[in-house]
């Protein structure tokens, strides 16, 4: 899958983070307040998914992730949280810190080099 901005992946990592499914809506004053940006900023950003095919979104009406939006989204909370993981259980950094260095390392890290990690982190049974 092609990789998008770091922006945009945060916003469907919010939304699958808010409970968001390809059968569940959620309101852009939800997402805006996980991500404290204003709702212009989620309306901009939903058009940018919407055109790319990941989420679907009536003039007026609820934000639903598509199956490709909510696999993505799924993709980049996964990363987080083996990266949060790693970082806390493995290395003993502090949960705060662990949380905003997972952010910025799971837009960066490629596909391949991911499941290498991932793989290694379960051998170590944390």
């Amino acid at each position: 899958m092609e990789k998008m901005s770091e922006s945009h992946e945060d916003y469907l990592e919010a939304m699958v983070m808010l409970g968001a499914d390809p059968d569940t809506p959620i309101r852009s004053v939800d997402v805006a307040e996980k991500l404290g940006v204003s709702k212009a900023s989620v309306n901009k950003a939903v058009s940018v998914l919407k055109e790319r095919g990941f989420v679907d979104k009536p003039y007026y009406g609820d934000i639903t992730l598509t199956q490709e939006g909510y696999d993505y989204g799924r993709s980049v909370l996964d990363r987080h949280q083996m990266l949060v993981l790693f970082l806390t259980k493995a290395i003993g950094i502090p949960d705060e810190q662990a949380d905003r260095e997972a952010c910025l390392m799971e837009h960066a890290i490629s596909d391949d080099s991911f499941e290498r990690w991932f793989a290694y982190v379960e051998s170590l049974e944390l």
